[in-house]
C-alpha cells in the first residue's frame, strides 16, 4: 500500500528465449550414415529425427536430420566360354571360377559388387586315321591325291567349342610295285 492507500501490483513480465529449429540436410549417403549429432547409425533413409540442443544461453535448438540412404547391390555374371574368357576385370580365365569380384557404382552411387560365375568348356582334337588308293576326298572337301598329315578341318564339339580334326592320310599308289605288303587290289 503506498501512501494514498491504494495497492501497488509490481508485474515482472518473464520472457522465455526462442527456440531455434533447423535441418541438417545430410544428402545421399551408401548403405548407412552415423549421424554425428546423436551418434545414432541410420541403414535407411530419414526426415523425421530430431535433437535438441541444449546452448549455455539457454536458447536450445531443434535439428532435424534429413538423409537420403541409397544401398549398395550385388550381381552375379553368368559366363560360359571356351578355352579361356577375359572378364570385366582384365583377368583372362582359363578355368571355371566362381569367386571373382569386380566393383563398380550403380545407378545411385554406391557400390554394384559382381561376382563372376564361369564355365570354361574345353576345345578337342583328333586325328583321323585314313588309307585310300590313288585319292581320298576328306571332309574339308578337298580331294588327296598323296600322302597327307597336316590338313585340319575344324567342326564344333558337343560343349559348343572347337574341335581340330588332323587328317593323317597315307594314299596307296594302285600303278605301285606289287612288292609292297599292302596293295589296292587288296585293299
Amino acid at each position: 500500500i503506498n501512501e494514498n492507500g491504494c495497492m501497488i501490483t509490481n508485474y515482472i513480465t518473464i520472457t522465455e528465449p526462442p527456440i531455434i529449429t533447423g535441418t541438417d540436410n545430410v544428402g545421399s549417403h551408401c548403405d548407412s550414415y552415423i549421424w554425428p549429432i546423436n551418434g545414432t547409425i541410420y541403414n535407411s533413409s530419414n526426415n523425421t529425427a530430431t535433437e535438441t540442443l541444449i546452448a549455455t544461453s539457454g536458447c536450445d535448438s531443434i535439428v532435424t536430420l534429413n538423409l537420403t540412404i541409397n544401398n549398395s547391390t550385388t550381381s552375379t555374371d553368368y559366363q560360359t566360354a571356351c578355352n579361356s574368357y577375359t572378364w570385366i576385370d582384365g583377368n583372362t580365365y582359363t578355368s571355371n571360377n566362381n569367386s571373382a569380384t569386380f566393383i563398380s557404382t550403380n545407378a545411385a552411387g554406391c557400390d554394384n559388387v559382381a561376382t563372376l560365375n564361369l564355365t570354361i568348356n574345353n576345345s578337342t582334337s583328333s586325328i583321323d586315321t585314313q588309307t585310300a588308293c590313288d585319292s581320298y576326298t576328306w571332309i574339308d572337301g578337298n580331294n588327296y591325291t598323296a600322302s597327307n598329315n597336316s590338313a585340319t578341318f575344324t567342326s564344333t564339339n558337343a560343349l559348343g567349342c572347337d574341335n581340330i580334326a588332323t587328317l593323317s592320310l597315307t594314299i596307296l599308289n594302285s600303278t605301285a610295285n606289287t612288292t609292297n605288303d599292302v596293295s589296292c587290289d587288296s585293299y
